[in-house]
């Protein structure tokens, strides 16, 4: 594992196959897709919201551009990629379901992250001081944060199947790189996966 990235982008390049045409959507400053194209010889480029982290890429002389991905991906053709990425970013968008079909329809392979607000710890928060969970994750205050659409691993199962989305590998992870040992349990993972991680294609 990478240890330059985060853990789920390291665990999103294992889904890579060398030579993949890839869009990294909400890519910061580039990381994952640098590496995609040093280590895999990826086609790999990037679309983020915030203007510093975009400058910040370009700087490094990454093909990122600025865009909304809740707008922007309209734009882009059927089929023009290989696997399109969407890392912690799901949560914060406006029309999560409208984004993952975008998804779909310009790549052939989504891979999507998000922390789960499944977790024990943030269920044990909430019954004992009945007040919005705050974790190295969840970081700020419910009317400051942007992640507007939290969700678990068992809801994004559901909206999957309701969807039609064939999830071809899936996995839990938590925040210091250990992969959760219940792949064949979502109970479970959902229980104790800090967050989660998704391959997925149409049906």
């Amino acid at each position: 594992m990478t240890k330059s990235m985060r853990v789920d982008l390291a665990l999103i390049a294992g889904m890579i196959k060398p030579r993949a045409r890839v869009l990294d959507i909400g890519c910061s400053d580039g990381t994952l897709i640098e590496h995609l194209f040093r280590n895999l010889g990826c086609d790999a480029r990037g679309l983020e919201l915030e203007m510093d982290a975009v400058t910040q890429a370009v700087s490094h002389g990454l093909p990122v551009m600025q865009g909304d991905a809740d707008t922007d991906l309209a734009t882009y053709p059927d089929g023009a990629f290989d696997y399109v990425v969407l890392s912690r970013t799901l949560q914060a968008v406006e029309r999560p379901r409208e984004v993952l079909r975008q998804m779909l329809r310009i790549g052939t392979h989504a891979i999507v992250s998000f922390p789960n607000f499944g977790h024990w710890t943030l269920r044990l928060q909430l019954l004992l001081n009945g007040r919005m969970p705050m974790t190295k994750t969840w970081s700020r205050m419910w009317y400051e944060t942007p992640n507007i659409h939290p969700c678990t691993i068992q809801d994004f199962f559901r909206l999957c199947e309701a969807e039609g989305y064939v999830v071809e590998d899936w996995l839990a992870a938590d925040e210091d790189g250990a992969r959760a040992p219940w792949r064949r349990f979502p109970a479970l993972a959902n229980l104790f996966g800090e967050q989660g991680l998704f391959l997925l294609k149409k049906a």
